[in-house]
């Protein structure tokens, strides 16, 4: 019997997407298509790999076998490709890359560039997401996430980090004066919901002495843009990346908090799959970026 390549990469697909049309939207086939290959493969098997309903995908138990036999199998006849690929010093394919929006448009966006003039024959899918939980399910190859990573089955490597700033506005500071860092627990701070604990800071003075904050939350967003708005509101303290709010402490719009302390600064980290070889148009974009944002 034969067993033809796009009909396991379909049925792989499928399984990791949760759905055919999010699977054939990936390989560039149609969902007819893709019933098609899976149909193919269970005839040929001669067994039923999945359970289809109206709200889900599942795996039977030989479904189940049949991708932890084949998953590795496939991920190493794509990296043979790539290493053909390298071999005549040529990168291409699809590069799928995530980056938060308000760093990706700062800092990456204006590199895509360059990267694409040095490597015309890799074309980019550019996607803003502030999670890690999709970068399998969603077949990204990298991310670029800002702040402490949670232990995962991911790799990373740090690309720089970054000072981060307790700020508010002359309007709030008025009706809610801080001069010491006890103060800070009695006004409303605005909150970055990706953090575990986003009004709980260690604030180191100049002399090294370390004090520990636990704010009051006020308001909360998962957006920095957002939380930026709210403190230019005057509805609470915030904390934002020096680099997104240099101009607002220039202008006066925003001022710093406690300027003799500071807090702890953020790294920023490329992160990818946690795969045997890491593919060759990954490996140079990693590599680019580092060249270019690694002193930042």
């Amino acid at each position: 019997m034969q067993h033809p390549l796009n009909r396991v990469q379909t049925f792989l697909a499928v399984v990791d997407f949760g759905s055919y049309t999010k699977a054939a939207n990936y390989l560039g086939i149609s969902k007819a298509m893709a019933s098609l290959h899976i149909k193919a493969l269970e005839e040929g098997l001669a067994v039923t790999l999945l359970i289809r309903n109206t709200r889900a995908i599942a795996l039977t138990e030989a479904g189940q076998a049949f991708y932890e036999e084949f998953k590795d199998i496939v991920r190493d006849i794509d990296n043979a490709f790539e290493n053909v690929l390298r071999r005549r010093n040529r990168v291409s394919g699809k590069l799928r890359i995530s980056t938060t929006s308000e760093y990706g448009e700062r800092f990456i966006l204006p590199l895509l560039p360059l990267f694409s003039a040095q490597y015309p024959d890799v074309t980019i899918s550019y996607d803003c997401n502030a999670s890690l939980n999709d970068l399998v399910a969603e077949k990204l190859d990298l991310v670029v996430r800002l702040g402490s990573l949670a232990d995962s089955a991911f790799k990373s490597r740090k690309l720089s980090d970054y000072e981060i700033l307790l700020v508010a506005t002359e309007e709030f500071l008025v009706r809610h004066p801080v001069g010491h860092p006890t103060d800070l627990a009695q006004v409303p701070w605005i909150a970055n919901s990706n953090l575990q604990s986003p009004t709980q800071w260690a604030l180191r003075h100049v002399s090294g002495v370390v004090e520990d904050v636990a704010g009051r939350l006020g308001f909360e967003s998962n957006s920095s843009t957002v939380i930026r708005s709210m403190a230019l509101s005057s509805l609470g303290v915030a904390v934002l990346p020096a680099w997104m709010i240099e101009e607002d402490i220039a202008s006066g719009s925003l001022h710093r908090l406690l300027p003799d302390y500071s807090l702890p600064r953020q790294s920023i980290s490329i992160v990818f799959p946690n795969g045997g070889h890491l593919p060759h148009k990954s490996r140079v974009f990693i590599d680019f970026l580092c060249d270019r944002l690694g002193a930042f």
